[in-house]
């Protein structure tokens, strides 16, 4: 019997969470999210229902997933990318804000979509999480850490302050304004995710600094 490498598993595991996140976002924009089920997305996507049940937990996950594919990977890079003489702070600060704040013109009906219905809100707020775990090792790269905890803990900040600008930015329609075909909150979503990132500047700069001693 033979075992396929490890490699060519991962690949296929990313295609099929691909194609099941796409099936998915394109059902619920031509449908409505509330008439697609779980089975109509696993048909889209040819795969059974079970076979979706091992990447994601509701139909909402999977929509939002497509409209924030990769981003915690695209972060790290971001942060990563940044000269050394960019310090820790702009970096974190201005990757975020690029990535959250930039969906392009394909996301913006997703997006509109999502403003509009709670449980895709609440989804979609939650996926502020997965920027932890790549960030943290982007971080760690810069910090040249390996040793402590620093760079998940300045991860797991970074994370809980993008979930409350969004949670900040996604409030019920009857407190926020329509700009722009997106429903917002007070001020834009890059305002907020500087305003509600600002706090952790000097934790992030300190640890930069103490990282160069």
């Amino acid at each position: 019997m033979t075992t396929e490498p490890a490699g060519l598993r991962e690949r296929k595991k990313q295609a099929t969470r691909r194609a099941l996140r796409e099936a998915a976002l394109r059902l619920a924009l031509e449908r409505g999210p509330d008439n697609v089920r779980v089975d109509d997305i696993a048909e889209a996507a040819g795969v059974s229902p079970r076979t979706y049940n091992n990447y994601f937990s509701s139909r909402e996950q999977a929509i939002v997933a497509a409209v924030i594919a990769d981003r915690g990977s695209r972060v790290a890079a971001a942060v990563a990318g940044r000269p050394a003489n960019v310090g820790l702070a702009d970096a974190v600060i201005d990757a975020i804000v690029e990535q959250y704040a930039e969906p392009g013109e394909d996301a913006r009906n997703a997006l509109l979509m999502i403003t509009t219905r709670p449980a895709l809100r609440d989804a979609f707020i939650d996926a502020a999480t997965a920027v932890e775990r790549p960030l943290a090792e982007a971080i760690a790269g810069r910090l040249g850490e390996t040793h402590d905890h620093t760079p998940r803990v300045l991860a797991a900040s970074v994370a809980a302050a993008v979930h409350v600008a969004l949670e900040r930015w996604l409030q019920p329609a009857g407190a926020s304004l329509v700009t722009d075909e997106l429903v917002v909150s007070s001020g834009s979503l890059p305002e907020l995710l500087r305003s509600v990132l600002a706090p952790l500047r000097p934790a992030l700069d300190a640890a930069a600094s103490a990282g160069t001693e």
